[in-house]
């Protein structure tokens, strides 16, 4: 028998790299709808846009990120609504904050997406995100120890990195060699 007409043309073969763009979009816009509703609070276009630029990041970002991509000719988007909605979508359970230091927090899309740990050099800034199967199994580990359920989790390791590290020894021999002539 030949193959009949698609049914649902649109819908992108599996696979594809749009599939993986387009195809949660509905589902976590209903999902914060139903937050927004519960919370007697209205899907405005601003929290819709927001909503847009917030699913287009991949991995870390910075509200000012959201904010000045927002900031286009005839989009106005305050930045007490990017953060106000971020807490939304946070609550909602679509974005997680991730706090490195007292000066920034990042956040991160959670919602379908495998979430990540972090290895953050503590000198330079510099931010690894990384995946840990043994990590995983670690925390199911200790869940079922504790009758916990584990929902999600969050993994920070704080050193400094080879570049500081570079940096700091070559400041040391630096003295050392000047230490050195000086006596």
């Amino acid at each position: 028998m030949p193959p009949g007409p698609h049914i649902l043309p649109s819908i992108p073969k599996h696979g594809s790299a749009t599939q993986r763009a387009t195809l949660p979009y509905e589902p976590v816009c209903a999902m914060f709808r139903r937050y927004l509703h519960g919370q007697k609070l209205k899907f405005t276009p601003e929290r819709a846009m927001m909503l847009d630029a917030v699913l287009r990041k991949t991995g870390l970002f910075e509200p000012e990120e959201i904010l000045n991509g927002l900031k286009v000719p005839g989009h106005r988007v305050s930045r007490a609504t990017v953060y106000r909605t971020l807490s939304h979508l946070q609550d909602a359970g679509i974005v997680k904050q991730v706090f490195f230091d007292n000066r920034q927090s990042y956040y991160e899309v959670i919602v379908g997406r495998e979430t990540h740990d972090y290895l953050i050099c503590v000198d330079t800034g510099r931010v690894i995100e990384f995946n840990s199967q043994r990590l995983r199994q670690l925390r199911d580990e200790i869940c079922r120890e504790h009758g916990y359920q584990p929902l999600s989790h969050q993994f920070h390791i704080f050193g400094v990195g080879p570049e500081a590290q570079s940096g700091a020894n070559k400041s040391k021999h630096e003295t050392e060699q000047s230490d050195a002539q000086g006596k």
